[in-house]
């Protein structure tokens, strides 16, 4: 095959790489698109496509991380990662590996890690790169490497998220809960969520967000019943989708711009988690954005002319 041909092919295993560093959609594509850059202008021959061009990309996605470190230290409310409706990159030989890392409980554990120690984790744990050709693609010692994934691994293995294992039974449950929230049912709302459940949104200061993360059963049924009803009486609509391999939705305002996702995460028939993005950085890459701050005047008003 010709540069361009290897290339595309290897295109979505260098982007599930590179979002799995970075958390962005859109700095993984910039990532994958400078490896490119670098590929063709090399006069390098190499002995393996696939081992040079996922070292180029994580050695891209290391500095990129580097450099936003400070950004997402000084974002305003809790960060999320970009949202993913779907991996480009599947391997039915590690299919689970893939699914749990890109939920964003799992991703979010990895921005505890170091640059080092993330890349490390993501080309070893999750891919299954051979240590030398980690080791070349973090320029660090096979030895080194070794000891990067050990603490990697702790790290990761005391905060891994759980998730309901069967997809029909999360489906099912993400089914029930749409409809609920669609009807404004507080009491079915109650019934599909975890005692202890917790809803957090991620504006990063740039739309409507929550003040806290809502927590208990009652707080996040009441909140989610007294809001939809009146979304859904100004034009939200809303279409259920995979989010990061987990069940959630998409939202759109009456014109059909993208107004923000919620993503569930489910464990023992429960909902315990509710993340939702509305910063509309973040969804660029899904469609057109709505302003957030329009709607929630919009709501606002909805919601007096009724009292």
């Amino acid at each position: 095959m010709n540069k361009v041909d290897e290339f595309e092919e290897l295109r979505p295993l260098l982007f599930s790489i590179a979002y799995r560093i970075l958390g962005s959609v859109g700095e993984a594509e910039d990532a994958v698109q400078e490896t490119w850059l670098r590929y063709d202008g090399s006069t390098t021959q190499v002995a393996s496509a696939k081992a040079f061009l996922s070292a180029t990309v994580t050695r891209i996605a290391i500095d990129v991380l580097r450099s936003a470190r400070v950004r997402r230290e000084e974002y305003v409310g809790p960060w999320f990662p970009e949202p993913l409706l779907s991996d480009p990159y599947q391997d039915p030989a590690r299919s689970a590996e893939l699914a749990d890392s890109v939920s964003m409980a799992a991703l979010l554990l990895l921005e505890r890690l170091s640059p080092l120690e993330r890349s490390v984790f993501v080309l070893r744990e999750v891919f299954g790169f051979g240590f030398d050709d980690v080791a070349a693609a973090v320029g660090r010692s096979e030895a080194a490497c070794r000891q990067l994934l050990v603490r990697a691994r702790r790290h990761m293995r005391a905060g891994r998220p759980r998730f309901e294992a069967d997809r029909q039974e999360r489906q099912e449950l993400a089914t029930r809960f749409f409809d609920a929230l669609k009807d404004g049912d507080v009491g079915g709302l109650r019934k599909l969520l975890a005692a202890d459940v917790q809803m957090v949104g991620d504006g990063g200061g740039k739309a409507p967000q929550l003040a806290r993360a809502i927590t208990g059963t009652d707080n996040v049924a009441r909140l989610l019943a007294s809001v939809y009803p009146f979304m859904a009486r100004i034009g939200v609509t809303f279409r259920p989708r995979e989010i990061n391999g987990q069940p959630g939705a998409v939202f759109h305002d009456r014109d059909g711009k993208v107004l923000h996702i919620l993503v569930l995460e489910t464990l023992d028939g429960q909902i315990e988690t509710i993340r939702s993005v509305i910063n509309p950085d973040k969804l660029g890459h899904l469609g057109p954005v709505a302003d957030a701050w329009a709607v929630d005047r919009e709501v606002r008003q909805a919601r007096r002319q009724t009292k």
